[in-house]
């Protein structure tokens, strides 16, 4: 894949007009640590959450100053899930168990949240780019008058010591280096597989519980909650994804591909375009930074021209198959087999060639 020009981006907070005086004497110093928010979904700690505490291990063995990595749990009744975590990587496990947070909001999340960092003072804090994730991060930096960078594609320790946020900019055609170096903690949010878990291995580890007071907002409140059901195979779980991009050219057209990914045993994943289209409305087989990153054995891309906001998402995958008519599309470039052709011709003729061996 074609290297990316690199910027280097400063976050600043606020203006000096309206900043308090005390942020000009933060106790930078006195932060250590990392933090990585672990978020609870289906009676289970998120694939995402793990990966984080393999990544804050990683920056943890590269930072090399006695430092630990803190998984913090926030809801009702999650201090079950400390094994797991402990079995992840987390070094400590801080829980606010509190039958307020038996559902997620953002408002009571945000000051429990916020309430721990403030307390543990960690230098760097990690939060999975989910969608309660993509809502809580932004609102623990607000009340914390911290930066945070969103979406990162890579997170990276310098020599100097500075903690690195790698983001994409401008439709992907620039990778930013993202500072905070005036403010703490620094925060990042991470879309599921961009970093990888450590392999699970039991251990023992300290469980603290925690408690603030949560006020929120008296005008919010939960009426309802409606959970969606599971209809295709997780991205994550799939040897083998078949995704379609624009150039499928209708939602009547993507059936085709659902098709074909079953008879495949495989998933279905899309580009943005296509789920801004309405042709799939599952935002979860959305693949790339502002989606998911996936590593199947084999991926099939039928009409993805290749915006870089993509062929981030798919840079670890084992085998890139690419069908398009466009000779010069940009997923060319990082494809190990491509075929010039209108997918009308291939993708029927390839449906049949498989029912013909089943």
């Amino acid at each position: 894949m074609e290297i990316q020009e690199k910027k280097n981006i400063y976050i600043g907070v606020q203006s000096v007009e309206t900043r308090d005086i005390r942020d000009f004497f933060m106790e930078i110093n006195s932060y250590k640590n990392i933090l990585v928010f672990a978020e609870v979904g289906e009676d289970k700690v998120c694939d995402n959450s793990l990966e984080l505490l393999g990544e804050a291990n990683r920056l943890k063995n590269i930072r090399n100053n006695d430092s630990f990595v803190i998984a913090a749990l926030v809801g009702h009744n999650v201090k079950k899930y400390a094994p797991t975590l402990f079995g992840y990587g987390a070094d400590k496990v801080v829980a606010f168990d509190s039958p307020m947070l038996e559902v997620y909001r953002s408002d009571l999340y945000g000051e429990a949240l916020a309430g721990i960092v403030r307390t543990y003072h960690p230098e760097i804090v990690l939060v999975g780019a989910t969608a309660l994730g993509s809502e809580l991060a932004p609102t623990v930096a607000a009340k914390l008058r911290t930066g945070l960078a969103a979406h990162c594609t890579a997170l990276k320790i310098l020599e100097n010591g500075q903690f690195t946020q790698v983001v994409p900019a401008f439709g992907g055609k620039v990778l930013g280096d993202i500072y905070i170096p005036n403010h703490r903690p620094q925060i990042a949010s991470i879309k599921a597989g961009i970093t990888k878990k450590l392999d699970y291995a039991p251990k023992d580890g300290v469980v603290e519980d925690f408690s603030c007071e949560l006020k929120g907002f008296d005008r919010m409140k939960v009426t309802k909650v409606e959970k969606e059901t599971e209809t295709c195979k997780s991205l994550n779980e799939a040897d083998c994804i078949v995704v379609g991009g624009f150039g499928i050219g209708s939602k009547e057209e993507w059936s085709k591909l659902e098709e074909l990914a079953s008879l495949l045993g495989g998933a279905n994943g899309c580009t943005r375009p296509v789920l801004d289209a309405g042709w799939v409305s599952n935002e979860k087989a959305m693949i790339g930074t502002s989606g998911v990153a996936v590593r199947p054995k084999a991926y099939l891309g039928i009409g993805v021209s290749g915006a870089a906001h993509h062929t981030c998402g798919i840079k670890d995958s084992g085998l890139i198959i690419s069908i398009n008519k466009d000779e010069n599309a940009p997923i060319f470039a990082c494809s190990d087999y491509k075929v010039v052709a209108d997918y009308k011709k291939i993708v029927p003729a390839l449906i049949e060639e498989i029912k013909k061996r089943h």
